[in-house]
């Protein structure tokens, strides 16, 4: 963001009724899930004041008044602060909870171009995420009506899948917020070559702890976390082994400083590591402490190791033993931290193409989605269409403590098969008599 020319600010988490209500459109969305503050102690506010469930009238009267000349555009600013929104859906860790820490970018622009350019090179930033640090592969789009930011002009996405449920999850958005806002908050500038008063061009985009849910769910397994390498807070763990009470003492330091020299050489080339020493676990529990923990390599060093001057590396991801010469561990590991990414994004990428159907049929359409799958299809777009999709395809969930679902848009993917739907094409929706106007990604989703 940095790089962008953005700034972290950092703006006040309670919002008046007032300037929350300003823009209808906007809370008429969040209205559902805003917490209200009514007390003080045992007394009663005059006026409710609510937490902010996003920023965008917390932060706006600030723009209008920061914003006058085209030489205060464009306004770029990022707040990393936790919002609360009290939906009564079952709140799950990490992926739906009613308190979430996150990062909202808001930038304000002269041109409509440079506002909507943004938009895509944000949303390209949060599939690096996902992609590049997380190992995790993602669709991007954009929303459908009904399901853009409330007050957007459109909304662009990157939607994940997680296998184990079926289900897919947004992982970031990019909206582009047009001039609806900036003429509810006035943020108006005069333009340089017409000194008339212009409404500026908005954005705002997020990325939210729901990232680590989302990492979680897609590379567990039943022995803990497996986690990406470029993210772990430890990427190796080196567990002395073989310290019986028959070893001599001169050997056990001997092992030990291996150990430690190890520790230091792999710390000097920035690969984050960490010596597990503790004499009162024994090389079994610290086995299976650290495989919970997901860390992606285990290096083992024992006696014999010392004397063949090697080790053993163990990937968390396969579990996978593989035999390394002292003198090239920290290349051969930083080459293992690099496989292990590449690993599990394969295996993440290959997840999600199988379980990625195009149907053309409503019955393929609600076979594919109780078989936990992902549906490509024609869709008219229209917004009472995509209430009825959901409401006919929903059925009783499988999954414990979840409501029955129906299918929801996740987006109208970028990519479209085949360069989009032919000419003709029917809506999938039986009942539907609209043509279809693009492919639109529908699952069941968090």
């Amino acid at each position: 963001f940095k790089q962008l020319g953005v700034r972290n600010c950092y703006f006040p988490m309670f919002v008046s009724r007032n300037a929350l209500e300003k823009e209808k459109t906007h809370i008429a969305d969040f209205a559902p899930e805003v917490a209200w503050v009514t007390k003080s102690g045992e007394s009663d506010l005059a006026e409710p004041i609510a937490i902010r469930p996003t920023s965008e009238t917390v932060m706006y009267p600030a723009y209008a008044k920061w914003i006058q000349s085209y030489r205060d555009l464009p306004l770029k600013l990022n707040q990393w602060n936790n919002v609360v929104r009290w939906e009564f859906k079952h709140p799950q860790p990490f992926l739906r909870t009613r308190e979430f820490l996150w990062q909202e970018g808001h930038t304000a622009y002269a041109s409509q171009k440079d506002a909507q350019e943004e938009v895509y090179q944000i949303l390209e930033l949060y599939a690096g995420v996902y992609v590049d640090l997380l190992a995790i592969p993602v669709i991007k789009g954009r929303k459908t009506e009904k399901e853009q930011f409330a007050g957007a002009d459109f909304t662009t996405t990157v939607e994940a899948f997680i296998s184990a449920s079926g289900r897919a999850i947004q992982g970031a958005t990019s909206h582009h917020l047009g001039q609806n806002f900036s003429k509810m908050f006035e943020i108006i500038y005069e333009d340089p070559d017409t000194q008339e008063k212009q409404f500026v061009f908005q954005n705002s985009w997020g990325l939210t702890t729901r990232t680590i849910g989302v990492m979680i769910m897609v590379h567990a397994d039943n022995k803990g976390l497996v986690l990406p390498p470029r993210v772990a807070a430890v990427q190796v763990v080196i567990v002395m082994c073989g310290v019986t009470v028959n070893l001599k003492e001169a050997e056990r330091k001997a092992l030990l400083s291996t150990c430690q020299d190890l520790e230091a050489k792999l710390s000097a080339a920035d690969i984050r590591v960490q010596g597990d020493y503790r004499d009162n676990y024994s090389p079994g529990w610290k086995f299976n402490h650290w495989e919970l923990k997901g860390v992606p390599i285990r290096v083992e060093i024992g006696p014999k190791d010392l004397s063949s001057q090697q080790l053993v590396a163990v990937r968390r991801d396969s579990g996978s033993k593989t035999t390394l010469p002292l003198s090239n561990a920290v290349v051969d590991l930083k080459k293992m931290l690099d496989d292990i990414h590449e690993s599990l994004l394969a295996k993440a990428s290959e997840d999600m193409k199988t379980h990625i159907k195009e149907v053309e049929d409503w019955a393929s359409f609600c076979k594919e989605l109780d078989n936990k799958n992902l549906l490509l299809a024609p869709f008219c777009g229209d917004i009472p269409c995509e209430d009825k999709i959901k409401e006919e395809s929903a059925s009783v969930e499988v999954e414990a403590g979840a409501p029955a679902m129906g299918a929801k848009s996740l987006c109208i993917p970028f990519d479209q098969p085949r360069g989009g739907v032919k000419s003709g094409t029917k809506c999938i929706r039986t009942a539907c008599t609209l043509p279809a106007k693009y492919f639109t990604l529908f699952g069941r989703s968090y």
